[in-house]
């Protein structure tokens, strides 16, 4: 396996283990767990962005192009209806 595979597939476990932690805070009542979740969620967001960052570097990810103005306001709009 190369090394843009294992950084795409990291990546991609990285986003999903933070939709976990996301599911597990928002149902969580003990508040101290709940804070526990979230310290680790936010290191875990943090790795995600220096990986993510390192992955553009070297051509490995390549971020969906930005939204004009124009279309976030449709979307903007279309959310406020």
């Amino acid at each position: 396996m190369d090394e843009k595979t294992m950084v795409n597939d990291i990546l991609n476990g990285t986003k999903e283990e933070l939709k976990t932690y996301q599911g597990v805070i928002t149902e969580t009542d003990n508040m101290q767990l709940r804070s526990t979740i979230q310290q680790i969620r936010n290191e875990c967001e943090s790795f995600q962005y220096e990986l993510y960052r390192v992955a553009q570097s070297k051509g490995y990810y390549k971020p969906a192009e930005q939204a004009t103005p124009q279309q976030v306001t449709q979307v903007k709009t279309e959310l406020e209806q």
